[in-house]
């Protein structure tokens, strides 16, 4: 059965899609099987990975369609998406003064994601409803961190809603670990906040750091990961080091 992680920070602008986007096309390439779930209402994952969808996970949830109805293949064989559709951005509102409003997104995906070796969900850049439904309907959560001077304090937030969500609605959650992203080793403070994240959080900080990196930001204008966009860049060669470590950690033969 595969194990799902959300891509999650509330800050925006921290490389968060980015990040589920090239991470899910880089262990597509190496013929793990992959479904990424934007739920996000931007619907940037989407056409991330050059897809446009009239149904997606919202459809799913609200009951009018089937996961197998929705789920669209990529340019990359072993991987699929759930897309974000325009009518995902009503969801917390037709959710809220439901029971269960947290456990919708998990009851949707629960009977799909034996098919898959991982289910990536990425989250919108928020706290509310729609990532509480992420985190709890996964096994595990990886943070992107932007080297920047309020990056510590936007990660003690998230992991003490990590700790909400245990406590409350999913005892098993984890943190799957920190991926510092937009790293400049030129800059001092991007050196600095490493250090700090690394002292911190030990153990919990990925090894592999993502660049910041131009073809990684033109890729998305393109509806393409950065795999396929710019297969010799800093950017892909950064998280196809991302995938190998997370396989790696993981105890699976690369």
């Amino acid at each position: 059965m595969g194990i799902v992680i959300s891509i999650a920070n509330q800050k925006g602008g921290v490389g968060k899609t980015t990040t589920a986007v090239n991470l899910s096309a880089a262990l597509g390439v190496a013929e793990r099987r992959v479904l990424l779930v934007d739920f996000d209402p931007q619907g940037n994952a989407t056409s991330g990975v050059g897809v446009e969808a009239e149904r997606g996970v919202y459809e799913v949830i609200s009951g009018s369609c089937t996961p197998e109805e929705a789920i669209h293949p990529t340019e990359i064989p072993f991987l699929k998406i759930l897309p974000s559709t325009i009518d995902l951005i009503g969801l917390e509102v037709e959710l809220v003064d439901e029971e269960g409003r947290e456990g919708r997104l998990k009851e949707a995906i629960e009977g799909i994601k034996e098919g898959f070796d991982f289910v990536f969900v990425d989250c919108p850049p928020s706290l509310g409803l729609l990532t509480v439904n992420a985190l709890t309907a996964s096994d595990s959560v990886l943070i992107p961190l932007q080297c920047e001077y309020y990056a510590l304090e936007g990660v003690s937030r998230m992991l003490r809603t990590v700790e909400l969500i245990k406590e409350r609605f999913n005892p098993g959650l984890y943190i799957e670990g920190i991926v510092l992203t937009m790293f400049d080793g030129r800059n001092n403070l991007s050196r600095q906040v490493s250090e700090e994240v690394e002292r911190y959080f030990p153990e919990k900080v990925f090894a592999t750091v993502i660049p910041r990196n131009v073809r990684l930001s033109e890729a998305p204008s393109f509806g393409k990961p950065i795999i396929l966009y710019d297969i010799n860049s800093r950017g892909c060669a950064s998280y196809m080091d991302l995938a190998r470590e997370m396989l790696k950690r993981r105890s699976v033969v690369v």
